[in-house]
Order: structure tokens, then C-alpha cells, then sequence
């Protein structure tokens, strides 16, 4: 979750969905953005079908490899470009959908990729994982401007007057890694996520740079962490993953 658009939600959940699945992990994604779905794009499975069946919706399976399934808007709208203009009753009813009526099989962990704000989407979200005594903590992301600060600052405020838990945070477009000497430029503020960590008392759960590697990928699809095991952004993947992994390893 983030207030702010923009800031690399959709980025996050699925550079990090695919990183847990590369465990061996069954892993869902889940995106309840309604009107302006991206991680189907992002993972390159825009043309993936959905199948009715006795137990529900078929999530889209990402790569026959890997245990990693996707449900999305995207996947039920008959053209792309088409506007999605529902009001907030329409949009509960399908994110109860997503929860309730999608064949997601025993899942280890379901990622979910929220549209900014603290709206429709949201509370619904909350109050139905909640009546499915779905055990869920929220894992913000934030740029380092205070403008993007300030916007998760009210996102905490809403997980907290909603009784959610928060995981921690990441700090995402943290300066520029450049791709020849692997130097790291602040190219916008430095250390907001950091100091509202400080301040809200949660984990900060690291930086991720502007990566032009990670950029590509959002747009043709692809396992960041597994290709580029060694840059700042897979490491900080790798961190969370371990972090997330750890209660189930006890």
C-alpha cells in the first residue's frame, strides 16, 4: 500500500512476488486495483484468460516454472483501453470476488497490489480478509520526497485506525544506480522513508534505486532478482523475501 501514486506499488509486489515464488513457494498475486490495472503488463501476461470452473476463477500462472499465479482486472475486460467507471459498491463486490471466488489452490503467501488512497478498495479489502480470518500485514512503499511521505503518512493512519498490522516499509526510486559503475546519485530527496520510520515507529525494510534494469523489466516482463542477482534493488528483493519467509521457517 502506498497513498501515493506512482511511487512503484505494482513494481514491488511483482518484482517480490516473483522473488518469494523463485523459492519454490506457491505464491498469488493479487491485483485489486480496479481501474487502472498494471501487473499483468508488468509481468507480460496481458493476454492471459481466466476460466470459469466449479471452484471458481483460474488464476493466470506467470511461468510453468514457477508456482506464481496472477488475478487482475486486466484479465476480464474485453478492451484494453476501456474505462472501468464503477462506484464503490461495484467495486467490493469484485475485490470479494478476488478473495472469495478465485480457485487460488493452497497458497503459501498472496501478495496484493492495492491503487493508492484509502478508499473503496481498501476497506473492502480490510474488512474481507478480516471476516475470512485472513492473517495480513502491510508492507508500504514510498519515493523519498516529502510530498510522497506525507500521503504514507495517511496510509499509516488508515492501517492503524483499521487495526492492520504493518510490516514495514521500503523507500523505492532511492537515488539513481548508474548501470556502468554501479554509483548511486540522489537524484530526488534522501532518507524520507527512512525518517518516517523514525517517526511512525515501523521497520524500514530498505532502499531500492532507480535501476534502468528494473525499469526495462516492468515493461517486457521478466524475474529481476534471478537475472541481476547482484544489484542493490534483487538484494533489497532478497532481504524482504527472508524477512516474510522467516515465522514459516521456524
Amino acid at each position: 500500500m502506498s497513498g501515493k501514486g506512482g511511487v512503484g506499488k505494482s513494481t514491488v509486489a511483482s518484482q517480490l512476488a516473483t522473488t518469494l515464488a523463485l523459492t519454490g513457494a506457491r505464491i498469488g498475486l493479487l491485483d485489486v486495483d480496479i481501474c487502472g490495472p498494471s501487473t499483468a503488463r508488468m509481468l507480460n501476461k496481458e493476454q492471459g484468460e481466466v476460466i470459469q470452473t466449479e471452484n471458481g476463477w483460474t488464476p493466470v500462472k506467470i511461468r510453468p516454472d514457477l508456482e506464481l499465479y496472477l488475478m487482475s482486472m486486466a484479465f476480464l475486460t474485453s478492451k484494453k483501453d476501456s474505462a472501468i467507471i464503477w462506484r464503490g459498491p461495484k467495486k467490493h463486490s469484485m475485490i470479494e470476488r478476488f478473495v472469495t471466488g478465485v480457485a487460488w489452490g493452497q497458497l503459501d503467501c498472496l501478495i496484493v497490489d492495492t491503487p493508492p488512497g484509502t478508499s473503496d478498495e481498501h476497506i473492502s479489502l480490510v474488512e474481507l480478509l478480516r471476516a475470512h480470518n485472513i492473517d495480513s500485514k502491510v508492507l508500504l512503499v514510498s519515493t523519498p520526497q516529502v510530498v510522497a511521505c506525507n500521503d504514507v503518512r495517511r496510509q499509516i493512519s488508515f492501517c492503524r485506525t483499521s487495526g492492520v498490522e504493518i510490516f514495514g516499509l521500503i523507500e523505492n526510486m532511492s537515488g539513481f544506480s548508474c548501470p556502468h559503475c554501479s554509483e548511486c546519485t540522489k537524484i530526488f530527496s534522501s532518507d524520507g522513508g527512512k525518517s518516517l520510520c523514525e517517526m511512525a515507529q515501523i521497520k524500514y525494510l530498505g532502499s531500492i534505486p532507480v535501476d534502468p534494469k528494473l525499469c526495462q523489466y516492468t515493461e517486457v516482463g521478466g524475474a529481476f532478482s534471478e537475472d541481476f542477482k547482484d544489484s542493490t534493488a534483487a538484494r533489497v528483493l532478497y532481504e524482504i523475501r527472508s524477512k516474510i519467509l522467516e515465522p514459516t521457517s521456524e
